[in-house]
Formats: C-alpha cells, structure tokens, sequence
C-alpha cells in the first residue's frame, strides 16, 4: 500500500555528520584543509558562498539535454512515464496501441531498448564547443527515476541495463576536455510518491498511484524507479544519495534543480548545498548552483526562468533555460526545431540584461543528435566566432536595449507569449565590456542604411558618453556618424550587408 506523507525532523547532527562525509579527506588536499570546510548546513554559512563566480557570468552559454527512457517511445513529450498510466490521455492510448497495457508493459520495461548504440560523447562534446557553448551537460534524471550514470543506489541507470554504459562519466570526460565546465540537470524531486488527497494523488508526485500498476508494487526494485517507498528513505537515501554520488563521481561545476524542490525538507537541502560546495571547494572549482522556484536563497543560488526571461536588467546573474524545439523537451518523432535566428536573438536579449542561456537538445535514443537541431546549434556557433566579443565577458549597460520588440512580464505562466516572440532590424539590444559598448541589431542591416541610436541622447543616458570610434564588426569600411544630445548616436551602414541573423556595432568610448 502506499505510504503517506510523513513530516520529517533531521537532528541537525546527524545532517552535518552526513554532509561531511568524504571518500577520503586527503584525496585532493591535505587532511588539514580538509577540517577546515567553510560550509556547514545552515542558511547563514551557506549564503557566504559567492553564487556567480566570475566564469559563470562570463560564460552566456551553456547546453544540456533531455535524454533517457522517454527518448524510446518518442511520443508526447518527456512526461511519457506520468500520463500512460491515465486512460483518458493520448500517451496512455499510444502506449496501449503499441505496446501494451501498462499493467503489463511498465515504464521500467523501455529500459532494455534504450541501447543508445550510436552515442559518441567526443562528437557531443566538440558539437557543444562548436556551438559556442562554455558548459554543457546532461539531465541526471527527470522525474522518471532512471540515472544516467553508474549507480550503485539505483538498479535503474545507464550502467546496469539500457547502454550499459556511463553515460554521465563519458560526457564529463570529453566536455571537460574540450575546455566547458560541467553541468549536471536534475528533476527527481518531483520522483517521490506523496501523500493522496481524497483519492486523488497530489500533483507534486509524478507517478500516479493505481493499483496493479508498476508504480504501486511492492518490488523493492521497482520502488526505487517509481517512487514507492516511505519518505524518509526515500529522501536520505535516494533523493540525497544520488546527489552525493553524482557529485563524489563526476565533480559538476553547476548544479541545476527543477521545480518541486521545495517539497524536499529544508534540512536535505541544506545537506546538499553544504555537501556540494564543500566538495567542490576540494577540486578547487567555483561552483554553481540553480534553482527555479523559491527553494534556496538567492545569495547563494542563482535563479532559473523557464522558457522566460526578464523585461529588465537583472540585478544579479540569472538564467533561462530554454529548448531548441518547439514542442517537447525531449526527442519525438517529427520535433520541429526554432530557427537559428530566434535562438540568437534570445540568447541575445537574455545577455542584455544580465542573464545566461541554458540551452536544451533532444537526442535520439540510439545516441544521434538531429541534424536539424545540429544545424541550429552550429549556426549559432558561427555567429558567436565572428562576433562573439559582444556576448561573452559583457554586461548590461544602462539600458537593455529599444526598439518595438517588448517582452512579456513572468515566468513559465508567460512561456507561450515568449515562444511567440519575434525580433527585427528595428530592435536593438546592447552589452558593454572594459571601454566597449555594443549595439546588437536584431536582423541584417540593409547596405548604407541611416540608424540612429536613440540611447545615446542626453535625455535617455543622461551622462553624455564621448566617443571615440564606430565599428561594424565584420566590416573594415570606416564609418560616418555624429553624435546629437536630442537624437542621439546616428551613423550610417556599410555597402555592403554584414549578417543576415545579427548585426554587431562596436562603440569605443574615451577612457
């Protein structure tokens, strides 16, 4: 039978002993660093970690993707595993049509097909560098319960069955060697079964409790897949555990959380952070760690906006993680993909404001990234080697930007409105870095078009800035312009067209 939801209370011992555990204390520092771990599971010495290292708000770009058991039916979406189990869902009729009633054919049963026999984490990895990337990595687990490296806490990963192979140690090894840090995703908080309300299974759980269903057996292999077990355990043992292995095994420069992490008791959160940044602090690297929802504090935590982004200059680093398609997260048959255009120019209105760009692919099961997601990303990439000096390194200036093109205010609530979204030559969005500011032109500015740039006014930027040069990157034409305190800057375009996805003017600025 399924166990209700208990309320939980952690002595506070217990979680730092188990915080600090280590596999040895001398394995990347002496024993002596070691006693001197400058974080203990408490809100006030958490928040003295620094959450943005200069690196992280460097980078601008990162990749990871959704692959896994869901990748096998391809159908839906990456909630495959929740809504084959509801008879009135079109999952669940595509599920009974081709494999089976799910009484009989579980979700557990996709592991043995997911052979990802074309999978070569190298090409992945020179992909992501070629893409322009800075960091880049896998989702861990979504909210299926199935680990995509070698777990000695779960039957259910990539080691034991599927691949049978690490699919997390391989990545990390070739993104690594191509110069990105290393990101691991994860959504299993949302794994546990809670707690159900007048019959109906709270939304927080992601498998439903029904009976003869997978998700409700008594196999205690199967309850770590589903879910199934009293929450203690469950969130010591399997929630924690798997974060601890993850990061003993594989050393992730960002951790990043899906929603729902909330729900895990403060007090386990608190043993993650103190665990993961003391260990980090050991392989001396700046770590990162995200969060979507209000679940840990924002001085130590940077915020996520899924598929959303700010209308404003952030006053700290965030993010927005956003996926190349336009539908599911994860590999379906026929997934459209955006445009090469419409990836840069978010990427590029989220860096005008202070934000990072945490990018999704959806992989095949067999190991093939789509040629037309590939092409995306690698169009991407191209742009970023010519003018790449207008994203990386830079800041917001005084103004994000101007132009028609308005984002919508929120997070997820607004996804739709932000998919909608489409730039053009007539919105602007601007970066500075050391003497430097730059105007990025949404779209391909026509040969010897006037533009005038009305950010530089004396009525807008108030502190009349003196330049002392004008440049459009990819062009070596001189360039004519005047600078007016009602109009502001007004130059004129080169000849000839530079870019047809954007177009960069480098504005030199007296020291």
């Amino acid at each position: 039978m399924k166990v209700s939801h208990l309320c939980i209370t952690v002595a506070a011992s217990l979680l730092l002993n188990f915080s600090c555990e280590k596999k040895t204390a001398g394995d990347s520092k002496d024993k002596e660093e070691a006693k001197n771990m400058a974080f203990t599971p408490d809100w006030e010495s958490l928040g003295k970690h620094n959450e943005s290292p200069q690196w992280f708000k460097n980078a601008k770009l990162g990749i990871y993707f959704h692959w896994g058991l869901y990748s096998v039916p391809a159908f839906g979406n990456e909630w495959y595993p929740r809504w084959m189990h509801f008879k009135d869902h079109k999952i669940h009729k595509h599920h009974v049509e081709n494999y089976g009633d799910p009484s009989e054919f579980g979700y557990h049963d996709f592991a043995p097909m997911f052979k990802a026999e074309h999978f070569d984490a190298k090409a992945w990895a020179k992909l992501f560098k070629n893409a322009g990337a800075q960091f880049a990595g896998p989702v861990a687990e979504h909210h299926d319960g199935y680990a995509m490296w070698d777990s000695d806490i779960t039957p259910w990963n990539t080691m034991d069955t599927g691949p049978k192979r690490d699919i997390t140690g391989e990545l990390e090894t070739a993104i690594k060697a191509q110069g990105l840090k290393f990101i691991t995703a994860f959504h299993h908080a949302k794994n546990l079964q809670r707690a159900t309300e007048l019959g109906k299974e709270v939304s927080i759980s992601h498998y439903p409790y029904f009976e003869n269903m997978p998700p409700s057996s008594d196999d205690p292999e199967l309850q770590l897949m589903y879910g199934n077990m009293e929450p203690e355990k469950w969130y010591k043992e399997v929630w924690l555990g798997k974060m601890k292995e993850v990061i003993d095994n594989y050393h992730p420069d960002i951790i990043w959380f899906d929603y729902v992490l909330g729900d895990i008791p403060e007090a386990y959160r608190k043993a993650f952070a103190a665990y993961y940044l003391n260990e980090a602090a050991l392989q001396n690297q700046d770590a990162v760690i995200v969060r979507k929802q209000h679940d840990l504090p924002l001085n130590m935590s940077i915020e996520d906006l899924e598929q959303a982004r700010k209308n404003e200059i952030g006053t700290k680093t965030w993010m927005t993680d956003a996926t190349i398609s336009n539908g599911s997260w994860c590999f379906t048959n026929n997934l459209g993909v955006k445009t090469p255009e419409d990836v840069l120019h978010m990427l590029i209105d989220i860096v005008s404001k202070n934000g990072v760009l945490l990018l999704n692919v959806s992989p095949r099961a067999d190991g093939i990234i789509p040629q037309n997601q590939q092409d995306v990303l690698l169009k991407i990439g191209d742009w970023l080697k010519k003018y790449g000096e207008a994203i990386y390194a830079t800041e917001a200036w005084y103004t994000f930007g101007e132009g028609p093109t308005k984002e919508p205010q929120g997070h997820f609530k607004n996804h739709k409105a932000f998919m909608e979204l489409k730039y053009s030559n007539k919105d602007v969005r601007y970066t500075t870095k050391d003497y430097s500011i730059y105007a990025i032109i949404m779209g391909q500015v026509e040969p010897n078009q006037h533009i005038t740039l009305t950010s530089f006014a004396k009525n807008n930027i108030h502190d009349m800035t003196s330049i002392e040069q004008v440049a459009f990157l990819g062009s070596d034409e001189t360039i004519e312009w005047t600078l007016s305190e009602e109009e502001g800057l007004t130059l004129k375009a080169p000849s000839k067209p530079i870019n047809d996805m954007a177009t960069v003017i480098k504005i030199v600025i007296s020291q």
